[in-house]
């Protein structure tokens, strides 16, 4: 599973949940009158009338009286949904840096404009929750089991009894093209415009995107690329198989690093961990380093094992999102960035 599950954080403060349920029914009016009247919830879904439901990829249909307004999204999910133009009252996970700018992980969206419930793992106010009167609750999912990302495991039972229903978009063992096309598809019951010139340009951008990688990827056979993402004591190597992102590179043709099963098992199928003194086990050309806030960024690398590899001296080091937000708009760049490298980089593995 991805690095960043691996830390667990406490919760405090966690209301009873007959104390949240009284909340959010009390407050709920005050909500569907926010979003008639141009707040948060506002956009092209506040303008639609009429049922909603929509089937996720657990096989469970959400439905609600209207498509709904005040959603609360972990902050990938908002960010993608933001790119089709709908909002997110609330998001959940990594939204905020430290000096309180947005995160790599929020995208385009504007984070002094939603109320974040919790920025870090483990983290989820269900007060502020039950108080935007939800009307739909929607995450990610890493594994084949439907559980909710970023929603704390502790806790579940007391955000799903403030009564909103549940979308999971699964990012589990699968090629990115498809999680786009869910989100896509997610977007448009929301009321999104999936067909503007803007959304059609940066669907074309991706394709041609995926064009150059397979072409640099053809053309460049013995380029090895490497995923990496690095901690305080470990630095750890994603193998293809279960990421969305690598699964896809694989197929176009990238020569990826790909940790013996063995290894990958000690990172529940996602990765292997490594030594610092050890960390030049796998020869790579091009190393993808994982930017999110959870990891040390290459810039912030202090071992000298580390400065020693090939790529890195060769200035051969680009950035990955191991959790890409699930628009075409942010993909895209991600497969440039990849084709781009692979097509100037020197052999040096």
């Amino acid at each position: 599973m991805p690095k960043s599950r691996a830390t667990h954080l406490s919760r405090r403060g966690v209301l009873a949940a007959g104390g949240v349920l009284g909340l959010g029914a009390a407050l709920a009016a005050c909500g569907d009158g926010d979003a008639k009247s141009g707040g948060p919830g506002s956009g092209p879904a506040a303008a639609k009338s009429g049922p909603w439901s929509f089937k996720d990829d657990r096989g469970r249909t959400a439905e609600a009286g209207g498509v709904p307004a005040n959603i609360v999204a972990f902050v990938g999910v908002a960010a993608a949904l933001h790119d089709y133009g709908v909002r997110s009252r609330g998001v959940f996970g990594p939204t905020t840096t430290k000096d309180g700018k947005a995160d790599v992980q929020a995208g385009d969206m504007d984070v002094s404009k939603v109320t974040v419930l919790g920025n870090e793992w483990g983290q989820f106010n269900i007060e502020k929750y039950a108080a935007l009167a939800p009307d739909v609750l929607i995450s990610t999912m890493f594994d084949d089991a439907g559980t909710l990302w970023y929603v704390p495991e502790e806790s579940r039972k007391k955000i799903l009894a403030v009564g909103a229903p549940t979308v999971g978009i699964s990012v589990y063992d699968r090629r990115l093209t498809e999680p786009l096309e869910r989100m896509l598809a997610l977007a448009k019951s929301l009321g999104g415009d999936v067909t503007s010139e803007k959304v059609k340009q940066a669907r074309k951008r991706f394709e041609d995107a995926a064009a150059r990688l397979r072409a640099a990827a053809r053309s460049r056979p013995d380029i090895k690329v490497m995923a990496g993402s690095a901690g305080q004591d470990l630095f750890y190597v994603s193998g293809t198989n279960l990421s969305i992102d690598l699964e896809y590179f694989k197929a176009l043709g990238v020569n990826l690093v790909e940790p013996p099963e063995r290894a990958k098992a000690k990172g529940g199928g996602w990765y292997e961990s490594l030594s610092w003194e050890n960390v030049d086990k796998y020869a790579a050309d091009i190393i993808m380093m994982d930017n999110r806030t959870s990891a040390i960024q290459p810039s912030a690398i202090t071992q000298a094992t580390w400065k020693r590899l090939p790529a890195v001296k060769a200035g051969q080091v680009i950035a990955r999102n191991p959790e890409p937000i699930l628009s075409y708009d942010k993909c895209a760049p991600l497969l440039e960035d990849l084709a781009k490298a692979i097509e100037s980089a020197k052999k040096v593995s």
